[in-house]
């Protein structure tokens, strides 16, 4: 099993949890932020809210506060990582 949340998997997320339509590449560019994609804290909320009961824990504090997506990931696949899920 992989142990890290890709962008195609966040966009797929984001778009089950947010009702936000955004293409993996551009979440992948560089200086992109949640902002650009209309994705603010009570989107990524449910993000995160799906990522615990699929993982069955609880993701790092502030990864709903996260204003990029690579620092979203970087959270996230930090604490999937330290869980070993």
């Amino acid at each position: 099993m992989n142990n890290t949340l890709s962008y195609r998997e966040l966009a797929a997320l984001i778009q089950a949890r947010a009702g936000v339509t955004v293409d993996p590449v551009d979440l992948e560019r560089r200086g992109s932020h949640f902002d650009d994609f209309g994705v603010d804290s009570l989107g990524l909320l449910g993000v995160v809210g799906e990522l615990e009961n699929r993982h069955g824990f609880k993701v790092t504090a502030g990864a709903e506060s996260a204003k990029t997506p690579a620092e979203f990931l970087e959270l996230v696949n930090t604490s999937l990582t330290k869980a070993g899920a």
